[in-house]
């Protein structure tokens, strides 16, 4: 019998469940054992942003079957985020009650509080994104349509799929300056397929001129690098896609630059101007020397990637001022920003880039690269606050993404429970249902070969690896169980580009391969395709609310519900088969792997069902 009883995600012990909007009031309710002697129980709240603890007196409403329930409730007018945990006084004296693994429980030291996130009333995010897909796509690997010129000193490749150079020069430095031809063109004619895969909304990897293949070395923001095409393919590739319902959103890289820029000038490639060639430059004051002009901050320590000063005004006005960088490309097409290292850039800032960027588009999308829990995330010693309104509308879901695969990899459903439970707890509605749910990214090992758990010692065995029929079999049978999580738990899904025809890969540049068209794994394909339209078919998908029906012995089962239908989900990844008994005539069978008998549904080891159904 547990000395205490709350649980922060039952509406019982606290409503409403999860983040809430400033100026709600929220019910508390915990019970304590009643042989405790309790005679007070009080509620400890604690601001982030400071000040002293606040404690808030509960109210004893009843004692039955061995228990004591207090209750309160707390208005909660101001955006930000909160802790709490309580404290009890008994004839002992006085002790915390805090979190523990098993729910509450009391602490010998400082309490593990639970936490409460606060947002503006005013904090909406767009709607078009929530029953959608997104597709990322790194352009020069995508999809090569016709010849554009490509840069003095970098490789054109003519070995479409080739193994991307990897190995360093004679001086010791990893270039990325192979190019094997991709384009926007090539975006542009593939339309058709990414409109049959179903996915509304493509990201870009930078597409602004640089020298590397890769892009995040900025040397233009203004122009679109030549080797991907023109200002007006760009125009071009918005308005087709918009016209099959696909929006295109580009990656904002506001932190650094490349050191061969206009800006930064360090080669003379862009005249005599450039921060690094005179400290009359107008984007001298953009960098921090410690001596100039060969000693500067420079990002992860990276010298051809330049730091940008966080309090630069220059700069930032350069980005987000009336004819800045947001404008010109918003104004040509693109319908939003996934910004690039975003805890890197001042919380200022960033509010800067939301006002702009909601000022031309209220609809336009911002995402965010942050890598942890982004409710509570601290950088360089500071706490951020991307979630209460003024900030982001989503973040990529690197957290869901370890979820997913540690669960396909060890059946461990319970951990599972917690990761997703978690994210739905701590993050604001509106945000939850703008996450970029990812499972491979031009940061990662893609999917397939991380699913395969293959491992090799040195990069050049990583670079020549492949995988055997009988390996790549059971590592696809995996991607499908992760892939059907990621597309029907909360968030958006994003398919990195290639990860639906079977593409595989170790860490950069061998993640980058190029798209195997011709060659394409069409089961895999075709698998996505039907994700996508179980995914677009059920209202429940599009923003509805989640709950957790099973997490135990392998098997993770949830529901998600809106307007009246829900669907529920089921994955098996434990030894004996489940039994799921479906009591509703009118339900669609939208995906499954089980055994049908009735209104019976039998589900083998690393079987699966989506089901949907009228909500009851």
């Amino acid at each position: 019998m547990d000395d205490i009883l709350f649980d922060s995600r039952s509406e019982l012990d606290k409503l409403p469940f999860g983040a809430v909007s400033a100026g709600t009031r929220v019910r508390f309710g915990i019970r304590a054992r009643e042989t405790l002697g309790i005679k007070e129980m009080r509620l400890i709240v604690i601001n982030d942003g400071g000040g002293a603890p606040c404690e808030y007196p509960l109210e004893h409403v009843w004692t039955e079957r061995g228990y004591s329930r207090f209750e309160g409730s707390i208005h909660f007018k101001d955006t930000g985020l909160f802790w709490y945990h309580f404290k009890v006084f008994s004839e002992s004296g006085e002790r915390i009650v805090g979190k523990t693994d098993k729910g509450a429980g009391f602490s010998d030291g400082a309490p593990h509080s639970w936490q409460l996130t606060v947002y503006s009333p005013d904090y909406t995010t767009p709607e078009w994104i929530k029953g959608g897909a997104f597709y990322q796509i790194f352009v020069d690997r995508f999809y090569k349509s016709g010849e554009r010129p490509i840069k003095s000193g970098a490789i054109s490749r003519s070995d479409w799929g080739g193994i991307p150079n990897y190995k360093p020069d004679e001086n010791g430095e990893i270039l990325c300056n192979d190019f094997f031809g991709g384009n926007l063109d090539g975006v542009i004619e593939k339309l058709p397929y990414l409109h049959e895969l179903g996915i509304s909304c493509i990201y870009l990897n930078p597409i602004f001129e640089a020298s590397s293949n890769h892009k995040y070395d900025t040397a233009d923001y203004m122009k679109i690098d030549s080797s991907f095409g023109e200002e007006s393919t760009f125009a071009e590739l918005c308005s087709e896609a918009e016209k099959l319902g696909i929006r295109v959103i580009c990656d904002g890289v506001f932190n650094h630059t490349g050191m061969d820029s206009i800006y930064f000038n360090r080669f003379g490639n862009y005249g005599d101007g450039g921060a690094y060639r005179t400290k009359d430059s107008p984007y001298y004051e953009w960098y921090g020397f410690s001596e100039w002009p060969d000693k500067y901050d420079a990002w992860w320590g990276i010298k051809t990637l330049p730091q940008v000063r966080k309090d630069s005004v220059g700069f930032r006005s350069f980005i987000a001022g009336e004819n800045g960088v947001l404008h010109k490309w918003m104004s040509v097409g693109a319908f939003g920003w996934r910004l690039d290292v975003v805890d890197e850039l001042s919380e200022s800032f960033v509010g800067e880039i939301r006002r702009t960027v909601k000022s031309i588009n209220p609809q336009a999308l911002i995402i965010g690269e942050v890598w942890e829990d982004a409710s509570n995330k601290i950088a360089y010693g500071e706490r951020r606050h991307y979630f209460e309104g003024m900030e982001l509308d989503g973040v990529m879901n690197y957290p869901l993404r370890h979820a997913i695969i540690g669960f396909i990899k060890t059946g461990n459903a319970e951990k599972m429970r917690e990761g997703i439970e978690s994210l739905c707890e701590n993050y604001p509605k509106p945000a939850l249902d703008c996450l970029m749910n990812i499972l491979g990214t031009h940061d990662t090992v893609r999917i397939l070969t991380f699913l395969s758990g293959k491992e090799y010692e040195t990069r050049g065995e990583r670079a020549e690896a492949r995988l055997t029929k009988d390996e790549k079999k059971h590592a696809k049978s995996l991607l499908k169980l992760a892939s059907l999580l990621q597309f029907t738990l909360p968030g958006v899904p994003c398919i990195y580009y290639g990860d639906e025809a079977g593409m595989e890969g170790y860490e950069d540049p061998f993640c980058r391969r190029c798209y195997p068209w011709g060659e394409e794994d069409t089961d895999l394909l075709d698998w996505y395709k039907k994700l996508s339209a179980a995914r677009q078919g059920c209202t429940a998908f599009a923003g509805g609310e989640y709950r957790t029906l099973r997490a135990e012995n392998g098997v993770f089962a949830f529901e998600r519900f809106r307007k009246g239908r829900k669907a529920l989900v089921l994955v098996n990844m434990g030894t004996d088969d489940v039994s799921v008994e479906l009591s509703d005539s009118e339900y669609v069978p939208l995906i499954w792997n089980c055994e049908k008998k009735d209104n019976s549904l039998r589900v083998f080891h690393e079987g699966c069902v989506i089901v949907e159904m009228a909500e009851a």
